[in-house]
């Protein structure tokens, strides 16, 4: 199982979270307000701290490409700042209603 960290801009959500509403066997996704500070150009930015929507996902590991792709394709405008997307590794997952693990086929 992967779970998938998009950082997009605020204007690109709704593009974002339709196009993933699309993707086949993608259960849902959860969205966070965020703010933050980066390296812009190589240039340290501390204020005016930049407001983006965090995008999580756990998919299964077929799924991964398409996710990404997908949230590549939506977010993408061509402009410095766009964002960034994450790919980690899943070692376990439970249910809190069940009490189970998940597991994945």
């Amino acid at each position: 199982m992967k779970e998938i960290k998009a950082y997009i801009r605020r204007e690109q959500l709704d593009e974002v979270v339709s196009a993933l509403a699309k993707v086949e066997g993608l259960s849902g996704v959860s969205v966070n307000t965020v703010t933050g500070f980066g390296r812009s150009r190589g240039r340290l930015r501390l204020v005016d701290f930049e407001t983006h929507f965090r995008i999580e996902a756990a998919c299964r590991e077929e799924l991964k490409e398409q996710v990404v792709s997908t949230i590549l394709d939506a977010a993408h405008t061509g402009q410095h700042g766009d964002g960034k997307i994450f790919v980690s590794d899943v070692g376990e997952a439970w249910r809190v209603e069940s009490k189970k693990a998940i597991t994945v086929p």
